[in-house]
């Protein structure tokens, strides 16, 4: 297995409280393998990323429990100057906001050429020649030229695809994409994530893609972990979860996506909103926006049961939710 989480817990520090972000998120992704983490804004998808990469923001944040295996070494356990040194060269980050991420101040040229630079001790001759090469491999048009060009000077769809550039430059066995089509249109949407799974099958890496769009993972992921308030609810090889949903929070997400064969019906969205992480509610924490919750989803909350074909749902009635 390339990366293993289990039992990752974080924690915020705030004046009102402990926020609990994440609490026992588990997952796995092995090479060559594409695992889509979805969710609404705050179920702590983001969150668990930054804890696997190591750059969560401490303080206020805290890793107070679990295990990161990668490549068979425990992440929590290692030294700051050994996490930097997988960081970029082993697992790499693309961002979902390239136009934060990237410096504003240096060329797109300088930016891909230091990690060259920092991990192989290139010149910055050869580390600009290589930066070209990885501008030409995401599609860049005239990239000797554009080399030296600023972030802002590209549209958006470029660059996140110079965002993908820099991920890859190394050849990492581990990439983590945080939203990478975040305010891209959808056929700008379409183009970046064949080119994520075109890279994934060229080098043979294992893909998290962290997304709360259900639409844009159906054709590229292997495995599909759904979070809610911190947990995972849902896990599922990805058309066993599109064919038959086995918690009532992954149908709900399924049902607002619009179709071509409901034209004209109306959106069954998912009423209310996430629970604030100061004041999870007992038990099951989706229970107060369910329409299937009982009296002991209320007081009990449910373990990741295994479900039948490799999948697990955290919902005590999951046999239900099948049968929709």
């Amino acid at each position: 297995m390339l990366l293993e989480v289990r039992d990752l817990r974080v924690e915020f520090q705030t004046r009102d409280g402990v926020a609990r972000a994440v609490d026992g998120v588990g997952y796995a992704v092995d090479a060559g393998e594409t695992l889509a983490v979805l969710g609404e804004s705050g179920s702590g998808k983001s969150v668990t990323a930054q804890a696997v990469m190591g750059i969560l923001d401490t303080p206020p944040g805290r890793i107070t429990g679990g295990r990161v295996l990668f490549q068979g070494r425990d992440l929590l356990t290692l030294k700051e100057s050994e996490r930097r040194r997988i960081r970029g060269a082993a697992m790499a980050m693309i961002f979902q906001d390239a136009l934060s991420a990237l410096n504003p101040v240096l060329t797109v040229g300088d930016q891909l050429g230091e990690m060259f630079v920092v991990h192989r001790g290139m010149s910055h001759r050869d580390a600009r020649a290589r930066a070209v090469e990885l501008m030409e491999r995401v599609r860049i048009p005239a990239a000797a030229q554009r080399v030296r060009d600023y972030p802002h000077q590209f549209s958006g769809g470029m660059r996140q695809r110079i965002m993908i550039a820099m991920a890859l430059a190394l050849r990492p066995a581990l990439v983590i994409a945080d939203e990478p089509t975040t305010a891209l249109d959808v056929t700008v949407q379409a183009q970046v994530m064949d080119l994520l799974a075109e890279l994934r099958r060229e080098y043979r890496m294992g893909l998290i893609l962290i997304t709360h769009d259900l639409g844009v993972v159906a054709d590229v992921a292997d495995r599909i972990a759904v979070m809610y308030a911190g947990r995972i609810v849902e896990s599922a090889p990805v058309h066993d979860l599109y064919r038959a949903p086995a918690h009532p929070y992954t149908r709900g997400l399924l049902d607002s996506v619009p179709r071509l064969d409901r034209r004209g019906r109306e959106l069954n969205a998912i009423k209310g909103l996430p629970p604030n992480p100061l004041r999870v509610p007992p038990g099951c924490s989706f229970h107060p926006r369910c329409p299937m919750a009982q009296d002991v989803c209320r007081t009990d909350e449910p373990p990741l049961y295994e479900v039948p074909g490799g999948r697990g749902s955290a919902c005590h009635f999951w046999r239900e939710c099948l049968r929709g």
